[in-house]
């Protein structure tokens, strides 16, 4: 694991744009498509922004995978994850391959036929974030990080929930779902590469937890760096609390 830290997000955006776009390049030029795991959330509003305006990529040849949604809630609420890919990736590039989980369908279902297309062959680059708990797209702590299973259902704890809350998405904590469709730790681990944008002083703590501390399930993001190929793309806010070891023996 690779550690990057920036001055400001805009440029650690800029940056991290670059290396996605140059692995997603490569993975056309090589295999005449690329398959992406592509993530969700207000800390990937840069990144994304500064990935669809880059040129020379190839949008046809990629086929995206949807890392995580709420069941429940219809593509049209403002919290979907679903509108979310559709506003600020699909429509901006013209992906048409691509694998959505509708939080309106069974969750039983939409998860299975995901799962199946995503197994189907390997994942060029996952881009994924950490939440304010440590969690790994929706896997919250204790995370699993045994199972095979492509995707999960699962409960979201009351700090994933209100992060979400705290994140605008939300009225009110109530209105929060309490469960989500989440793609697995394993299933992650297989891209083979990870870039992981994590800016904003309210995740310090969690940076400090999962890439200092113990790699454990109560720390789920600490599971990247058993991966050959994650960099960590942090600000200066979301990196306060690392130690220069840290930083320099990771950078």
């Amino acid at each position: 694991m690779v550690i990057k830290r920036f001055n400001d997000k805009h440029e650690m955006a800029k940056v991290s744009a670059d290396e996605a776009a140059e692995a997603l390049r490569k993975a056309i030029k090589e295999n005449g498509k690329a398959r992406i795991i592509a993530a969700t959330g207000a800390a990937q509003f840069e990144f994304l922004e500064a990935l669809t305006q880059l040129p020379g990529i190839d949008w046809e040849k990629v086929e995206m995978f949807h890392l995580d949604e709420y069941i429940g809630i219809p593509a049209s609420h403002p919290a979907s994850f679903c509108r979310f890919l559709q506003e600020r990736l699909i429509q901006k590039t013209g992906i048409t391959n691509h694998h959505l989980l509708s939080g309106e369908q069974d969750p039983a279902g939409v998860i299975r036929s995901a799962g199946e297309a995503l197994q189907s062959a390997p994942i060029d680059v996952a881009f994924v974030g950490v939440g304010e708990n440590g969690h790994l797209a929706f896997n919250d702590p204790p995370a699993d990080f045994e199972t095979e299973e492509p995707y999960l259902i699962v409960a979201l704890d009351d700090a994933c929930r209100r992060q979400q809350l705290g994140e605008g998405w939300f009225a009110t904590l109530e209105d929060v779902p309490r469960r989500a469709m989440s793609m697995s730790v394993r299933q992650i681990l297989k891209a083979k590469k990870i870039i992981c944008i994590v800016p904003d002083s309210r995740k310090a703590n969690a940076v400090k937890a999962c890439f200092e501390g113990a790699i454990r399930p109560e720390a789920p993001a600490s599971i990247l760096r058993e991966h050959r190929d994650t960099t960590v793309y942090l600000d200066k806010n979301s990196a306060a609390l690392l130690s220069p070891d840290t930083l320099a023996k990771n950078s």
